[in-house]
């Protein structure tokens, strides 16, 4: 038998033993949990925060787009999206179903839409619907318990005051593609991501990367089913959790005037074409419209396949900004040009006269003149007045085409003005080295009497003959046009001025300004003036009207009515003017495609920018205008020269228009000097057919 001794030691063993795989055991325990709490833990705990919590987006705002005055041009507007994040989407299939209900949608387009994005990462939430209305937001928010993975993201949007009234100026924004989205990474090197939205056209695209701001970012605790809880910062539980706010992006202030951009945009209701109207001191934009136009707005809240197939397909071309990308001849406009090339060459001087009988024969072909009676003896002054062909025929004759290219491009046609807009075009002033090398053929004289009336190759944009009018009307000074003035921050520091750049000055002998200034004077101002009919009152306008052909005529043809020929081949009509004519201030150019006459077509247009301008700026120097009204040239000259009058613009102009583009304040002076409340435009006939 074993004592008792015996017994304790036969257990030791097996009790040290039974001790040290539960001191082993205890130690791999804690070994593993000090690598898990420890050494990893830190890790662990961002997974576990992962699954708590949800890191969303917080869009940054974009800048604001405001007029030379200051009226907010652009607003950002809240809209609401329907958003499915996969990581959470249980029951995938009544999931879709019953948010396909509340979406009028089918389940199959929702379905086909998740698969699209079905490469990315399932946390990365889907668009399904974009601005959903604030019914479905109601009653997604309340069937949650339904829905999991399903939320609302409430994004900005992108309105514009005047809708399409500033469309091709302001631009619009849209969403990248993902096509798109490593092309734009790698040319604006930015970071651009799944969803963002970017300006596709105008200042947006031009100014993007100041406007758009820097997004933020603010976490979410959410439950297993992806519910949102509450929102979270850094506490004690969640350490180190640092929510972004959002960047608001930087501010532009263009050089527009709302009221003169809204007077060009009505003045052109009914008609295709384009104004432009330019600071003659500074080269500043003072209004820039084409019609027809589109929504901005659309494009920011998303576009129906119809919406966007109606633009593009549309054979008037709405897309397409006709200030700078659309070039035109410029018709009798362009005898100006000649007028002054062929003073400043001595060809033609104050006792050059020509008789015109309606034509001008050169070899075997008779060009004719727009007034088929023709306009008698006609001399420097009555040549620009009237229009008359003939007489710049007679200088063509004499004239080399490279001598109209060199004044023409001196004026800064036939070249891009370097405008802060997208894909401007150059136009066209053709010359002998052009012509051999696009055909192989040299030079023709008859092309030249084309080209000195703004027919044949010549081809310019509405900006570009509103850059030559007011270097006319500033006497030699070409200035770039600028359409922005300041880029500042939301606490109004200026960040960035942009200040009148001279891009080209030259001299005109004063014999030359004098005589030509003196007949666009008396186009607008003088009985038989093309333009007489668009006279106005307190705004003494001087300029030029003109008729672009689209296609050529037959002799039997080329007097028949405008209006009667098919649309699409009746004549552009343009006008282009400045204002005051002693002492101008601002320049304007107009196209109407197919308006068949300059004067009544394109006129009514111009008037009433030009008229906006001077109601706004110098109702004061109206008054003198108007005791001017039936001087002569010479007469309104002397007067300013013995009775000088500052033309001081208005320290604080009062704006025509409302928030809501409606006119409550404009007026238009009598022939008396009263005030009138401002009146529809009646067009009344050209004097000229031009």
């Amino acid at each position: 038998m074993f004592g008792e001794d015996d017994l304790v030691k036969s257990h030791q063993e097996r009790a040290d033993l039974l001790f040290n795989i539960i001191v082993i055991a205890f130690a791999i325990l804690l070994a593993r949990l000090w690598y898990l709490q420890i050494y990893r833990g830190k890790q662990f705990f961002n997974y576990s925060l992962e699954n708590r919590l949800r890191k969303d987006v917080v869009r940054a705002p974009r800048g604001m787009i405001f007029s030379r005055n200051n009226v907010l041009l652009t607003h950002n507007v809240p809209r609401f999206d329907a958003i499915v994040t996969p990581q959470y989407l249980e029951s995938s299939d009544e999931t879709v179903a019953y948010l396909g209900q509340i979406l009028e949608m089918t389940p199959d387009a929702i379905k086909k839409i998740l698969k699209r994005y079905q490469g990315q990462a399932k946390y990365i939430p889907v668009v399904i619907k974009k601005n959903i209305s604030r019914k479905e937001v109601a009653i997604i928010e309340t069937e949650s318990a339904r829905l999991p993975g399903v939320s609302v993201e409430t994004f900005i949007s992108r309105e514009y005051t005047d809708r399409d009234a500033g469309a091709h100026l302001l631009g619009y924004i849209s969403e990248i593609s993902q096509e798109k989205l490593p092309k734009l990474r790698e040319r604006d090197k930015y970071d651009y991501k799944q969803g963002d939205f970017i300006g596709q056209a105008g200042i947006e695209q031009q100014f993007d990367l100041e406007i758009r701001g820097q997004d933020g970012y603010q976490f979410m605790e959410v439950d297993a089913r992806g519910r949102a809880r509450r929102h979270v910062s850094s506490d004690d539980l969640y350490s180190g959790i640092e929510n972004k706010l959002a960047e608001p992006g930087k501010n532009v202030r263009l050089t527009i005037d709302r009221d003169v951009q809204l007077a060009a945009y009505h003045a052109l209701d009914g008609k295709d074409g384009a104004a432009v109207a330019l600071d003659v001191e500074t080269g500043e934009v003072i209004a820039m419209v084409s019609r027809p136009a589109y929504d901005p707005g659309n494009f920011s809240t998303g576009l129906t396949s119809n919406y966007w197939g109606g633009l593009v397909m549309d054979e008037k071309r709405p897309l397409r900004d006709r200030t700078i990308q659309e070039h035109y001849s410029p018709g009798s406009t362009f005898k100006t040009l000649t007028h002054i090339a062929a003073l400043e060459e001595g060809i033609i001087n104050e006792n050059t006269k020509v008789v015109c009988s309606g034509g001008y024969r050169m070899g075997g072909r008779v060009f004719h003149c727009w007034k088929k009676e023709g306009h008698g003896v006609v001399d420097v002054i009555k040549a620009l007045q009237t229009s008359c062909d003939v007489f710049y025929y007679t200088i063509g004759n004499k004239i080399d085409i490279d001598v109209i290219y060199k004044y023409a491009t001196m004026f800064g046609m036939g070249q891009r003005s370097g405008i802060i807009l997208p894909r401007e075009t150059s136009g066209l002033i053709p010359n002998k080295e052009w012509k051999k090398k696009r055909t192989g053929v040299e030079w023709q004289k008859g092309e030249t009497l084309s080209c000195v009336i703004g027919q044949s190759f010549v081809n310019v944009t509405p900006l570009q003959l509103a850059m030559f009018y007011s270097t006319l009307a500033n006497e030699g000074k070409l200035y770039r046009p600028h359409v922005v003035k300041e880029v500042f921050s939301n606490t109004g520091q200026v960040l960035k001025r942009y200040e009148p750049e001279l891009i080209n000055e030259f001299k005109i002998s004063k014999k030359t300004l004098d005589l030509t200034k003196r007949a666009l004077f008396d186009v607008v101002n003088v009985p038989g003036g093309t333009a007489y009919s668009q006279k106005g009152v307190g705004i003494q306008m001087s300029g030029k009207t003109g008729t672009a052909q689209v296609i050529s005529f037959s002799a039997d043809k080329i007097f028949s009515k405008c209006e009667n020929q098919e649309y699409r081949f009746r004549h552009h009509g343009l006008f282009t003017a400045y204002a005051p004519s002693v002492n101008p201030k601002i320049a304007v150019a107009v196209v109407v495609e197919h308006g068949c006459h300059g004067g009544s077509a394109a006129g009514p247009v111009a008037r009433a920018m030009v008229s906006a301008y001077m109601n706004k700026y110098f109702p004061k120097y109206q008054e003198k205008l108007i005791a001017e009204d039936k001087m002569t040239f010479e007469e309104a000259i002397e007067d300013n020269r013995v009775n000088p009058f500052p033309m001081v613009p208005e320290t604080n102009p009062v704006d025509f228009y409302d928030e809501q583009g409606v006119l409550v304040r404009n007026y238009v002076l009598t022939r008396d000097g009263k005030r009138a409340p401002l009146a529809p435009i009646k067009e009344g006939a050209g004097t000229d057919g031009e």
